[in-house]
């Protein structure tokens, strides 16, 4: 598989984006302490917001009737990473809370049918990378789902990190009738099918968390990848030792030299999904650093920004990468 432009490409934006921007952090007079040394990592950031509360599904669904994003501007995004100097864009067309930022016909839980806003992020997106050259990806949550009865994650289902749990066991609590062969069947495959036939050429997959998923699996998800966008580049995270470059853990920053495609994805502050009162912001000097020290060990740097539910860039963010690109 040829890789070179991935490997060209050294710097990159992932966009986390979904209804959980909507509650940015705070359910019910709670609210994620950043503060609290165990909360950090995955139980403390915006997307995980519905299983650190076990938000029920049908009151988490009704954020998607809040879900209005009016100031989105794809042009605009991909201009900002642009300026920063980064070539390629990685965004969650569908992260774990089961919603998706793009039309499906097999789920109607989606930003057309489910928002007042009813259009399709993804085909924006895609239609503005293509205009302004720049390499387009998209991250897609294949095991859990918890939206879905049968999403997966349910074999390590103790409370860990202040309550979270991979899998849905509020709504759907009895775990030893869960099979996620049936979401897998019902929702994962038909959906990767949809965004790698429905909007033009994709550049990279970026799959995560598996954890029960098959190599069976896997390998049906990547063979389907190549089917239909043959240069699409596939991370490990699609599990089971499959993959076309290997994904660093969430914030590794690696100090051994690689010899094959790598990839750190990080945050820009401590979430991933927006936060109101996030902003411990790492400054542009640092991210330079952290750039320049990943790209000499052969490691892209995959540089994470949590738009708001208004489709806005937070500021502070749009200032750094102004500033990166400087450099």
């Amino acid at each position: 598989m040829d890789t070179t432009w991935f490997t060209e490409a050294k710097f990159g934006m992932m966009i986390h984006w979904g209804l959980y921007s909507v509650l940015a952090g705070e359910y019910k007079g709670q609210r994620y302490d950043q503060k609290d040394k165990a909360l950090r990592g995955w139980a403390a950031i915006g997307e995980w917001i519905m299983s650190r509360y076990r938000i029920p599904v049908k009151e988490y669904e009704k954020l998607a009737a809040a879900f209005n994003p009016i100031y989105f501007d794809a042009d605009e995004w991909v201009g900002y990473a642009k300026e920063a100097g980064m070539k390629y864009i990685v965004i969650t067309s569908k992260h774990h809370e089961g919603f998706s930022l793009f039309k499906s016909e097999v789920d109607s839980y989606n930003i057309v049918d489910a928002t007042p806003f009813k259009r399709d992020i993804i085909k924006e997106l895609s239609e503005a990378c293509a205009r302004q050259g720049m390499r387009f990806g998209l991250y897609y949550s294949q095991e859990l789902d918890w939206h879905e009865p049968h999403g997966g994650g349910y074999k390590d289902t103790e409370p860990d990190l202040k309550g979270c749990v991979w899998t849905n066991n509020w709504d759907f609590p009895e775990t030893e009738k869960k099979d996620y062969s049936i979401c897998f069947e019902k929702k994962i495959k038909p959906q990767v099918k949809e965004l790698l036939t429905n909007y033009g050429k994709i550049d990279l997959i970026w799959f995560d968390t598996p954890l029960i998923i098959s190599k069976e699996q896997s390998m049906e998800l990547y063979d389907m990848v190549k089917k239909y966008q043959p240069e699409c580049l596939v991370n490990s995270r699609i599990g089971n030792g499959v993959g076309d470059y290997r994904s660093c853990n969430d914030n590794q920053i690696p100090n051994d030299y690689k010899q094959i495609p790598y990839e750190a994805p990080c945050t820009l502050n401590d979430t991933w999904g927006y936060e109101t009162f996030d902003n411990n912001w790492k400054s542009p000097e640092e991210i330079i650093r952290i750039k320049k020290h990943l790209n000499e060990r052969g490691i892209n740097y995959l540089l994470n920004i949590g738009p708001d539910y208004l489709g806005r860039f937070p500021v502070p963010a749009i200032e750094i990468l102004r500033a990166v690109g400087k450099d």
